[in-house]
């Protein structure tokens, strides 16, 4: 959740620091703060924006060659100045910043106190700088020695780094849980350093992952690395393929906007060298390579949070459809807690946008130990569940800004769709005939996605009608049930409007209550093997006054009568239809969003990635 930036080298820190935690907010944060080193160690902090910060250095002595920076997600205590980081150690001379959760602070904060220490804030973050103050001081040993100490101590998950006064030319972090990537710079005479590439793709491409117990020790042209038996360990250095391009904002207004209508090019380059429908043939190595294993798997179970969720929900449909295996689909929150039953053979599937939400990956480490297949579906090139899993495929989405998902979404469909397409073909569930009419169905989806963008205008005259409303409900049935609830929650994400999904018919079990002249009722009623049933449903809303606004197939004129308000996309196979039904809700959204005067980039009290538990 919270974004760290690191420089150290011959430049200005400041300037690159801030514009790093500029380039970080989509990740969700309440304060920012930086530590400038420079002689003394100044640190400035302040709750609100960056550009709160930024106004209140106007003016200020802001020289340095080495600084950290940070944007804070409130855990432990509320959004203020004093709990912004960075933290200060009771001497002064050590600054400090940190990303994840201490889950033993309270603990380490009564040692300390009866040491005589003094709590300036409320967080775990503090309390564990200064305990690496205690040790340093109590064993008169090195920083980096403290650290190491301290960290076989600490329970819990972070990203730590650090700023010594007394040595100005260094700076040490270290990780477990959540993600830190170091740029090198091109002369190898200044180190970046950041929670994800977007700061650093401006400077370098160079770039190395650290991985969890390591600590890193970074000079201007030196980098180290250690784990926490003080063993050497060579960083494996690799090349960046992001542009900087792909994290700007390319003359939309806003962020959301343009990765929705980046998802022709994002589904397509998704399908590109994967599935050949001409050819009749998909070629993806992570199934090819655990093939007897994918066949012969007595489950698969589905892990993922939020929007990846509904992702999974949508492959358990065509997997159990095509694969005629039992899948099951679980809130990795919910699986890590509830211990659960995994098997050897067992097949995990871990579906995850940033490839670090820590319930997930607390999860598959949890079934991993107890002997299932990882299989792991994330977009970021490098991150810890690509590098946690037995075999894997990348979304290939490109850098998601918005912190409402949208074109990662559809990514992940794609990918969901080729393996059990390909799964399916080999274990001999799918016959030749429906494995070539869908390669062609699903190789068209780039193509008729450009159609359903052109409801754009139209989705925004609805949004401008039904922007007051206080609920909404969403109705789906099938493979069209899971979009319902993505519907809902991106509309809670961005509007901040109260909206349910259901699957159409269990609307009468309940949620008919709520139904009368004032309520929205969104029906994704595309033309599939539900679509007499929908209509039913819609008759059920109309008759109690509800306001009916239907995603449907072109030429649907049934539909069209019945509605009030009808979005329209192409006609396409029902297995994946949803990567172009879900479109119009994603722009519904977003709409609404803008028409209430929201900042529907960085929706209040979210975080792109959700790397505390």
């Amino acid at each position: 959740m919270c974004g760290i930036v690191a420089y150290i080298g011959n430049k200005q820190a400041y300037p690159i620091i801030l514009k790093g935690l500029k380039r970080l907010e989509y990740r969700g944060y309440d304060s920012s703060g930086v530590a400038l080193l420079n002689g003394g160690l100044n640190v400035y902090k302040k709750k609100g924006k960056v550009a709160d910060l930024e106004d209140t250095l106007v003016g200020k002595d802001l020289q340095a060659n080495i600084g950290i920076g940070h944007t804070r997600w409130a855990t432990h205590g509320e959004p203020c100045d004093r709990n912004a980081h960075p933290h200060l150690s009771e001497n002064g001379k050590l600054a400090m910043i940190h990303n994840g959760i201490i889950e033993n602070y309270n603990q380490l904060k009564s040692e300390l106190q009866k040491k005589g220490y003094n709590f300036i804030s409320d967080t775990d973050t503090e309390v564990l700088l200064k305990f690496i103050e205690d040790i340093q001081l109590n064993n008169q040993c090195s920083l980096e020695e403290a650290v190491r100490i301290a960290l076989k101590r600490v329970v819990g998950a972070y990203v730590i780094i650090l700023i010594d006064q007394d040595n100005p030319d260094t700076l040490i972090a270290a990780r477990k849980g959540s993600p830190l990537v170091i740029g090198i710079g091109k002369n190898r005479d200044e180190h970046f350093l950041a929670s994800d590439a977007s700061p650093i793709i401006e400077y370098t491409k160079t770039v190395v992952y650290v991985n969890d117990y390591e600590l890193a020790i970074i000079k201007p042209d030196e980098l180290v690395l250690k784990n926490l038996g003080n063993e050497k360990i060579t960083p494996f250095v690799q090349q960046l393929d992001l542009e900087l391009a792909a994290i700007e904002k390319g003359g939309y207004d806003h962020f959301m906007l343009k990765e929705i209508f980046e998802q022709p090019s994002t589904v397509f380059d998704c399908l590109r060298g994967r599935v050949d429908a001409a050819n009749g043939t998909i070629t993806m190595s992570g199934v090819t390579s655990n093939i007897e294993q994918l066949k012969n798997a007595q489950r698969i179970i589905i892990i993922a949070c939020g929007t990846s969720w509904h992702a999974g929900l949508i492959a358990e449909y065509i997997i159990e459809e095509l694969c005629r295996i039992p899948v099951e689909v679980e809130y990795a929150s919910e699986f890590r807690y509830r211990n659960p039953i995994v098997q050897k053979g067992d097949v995990i599937i871990a579906i995850s946008q940033s490839g670090e939400t820590a319930d997930t990956l607390v999860a598959i480490e949890k079934a991993k130990e107890q002997g299932a297949l990882i299989f792991g579906i994330v977009n970021v090139v490098g991150s810890s569940i690509a590098r946690v899993s037995h075999a894997g495929a990348y979304t290939h989405a490109g850098p998601e800004i918005g912190v409402a998902s949208t074109k990662a979404f559809t990514a992940q469909l794609a990918v969901l769709t080729i393996i059990a397409l390909q799964l399916g073909y080999e274990k001999g569930t799918l016959d030749n005939k429906r494995f070539l009419h869908l390669l062609n169905e699903l190789q068209a989806i780039p193509e008729k996605i450009p159609a359903a963008l052109q409801q754009a205008e139209a989705v925004k005259q609805l949004a401008y009608k039904y922007k007051d409303a206080r609920d909404f409900l969403y109705l789906g049935r099938g493979y069209n049930f899971p979009i319902a609830l993505e519907g809902a929650l991106k509309l809670k994400e961005i509007s901040y409007i109260h909206a349910e999904g259901y699957p159409a018919a269990e609307m009468k079990h309940g949620p008919i209550a709520l139904v009368d002249e004032n309520l929205p009722v969104v029906f994704i009623a595309t033309k599939d093997s539900y679509h007499e049933k929908i209509i039913s449903n819609i008759q059920e809303i109309k008759a109690r006054k509800g306001k009916v606004i239907a995603v449907i197939t072109e030429g649907d004129d049934v539909i069209t009568k019945m509605a009030d308000d009808v979005i329209v996309v192409p006609a396409a196979d029902e297995l994946v239809a949803p990567m172009l039904s879900v479109i119009p809700l994603q722009l519904l959204a977003y709409y609404i969003g803008v028409a209430k005067g929201l900042d529907v980039d960085k929706p209040r009290n979210l975080a792109k990635s959700v790397t505390v538990e």
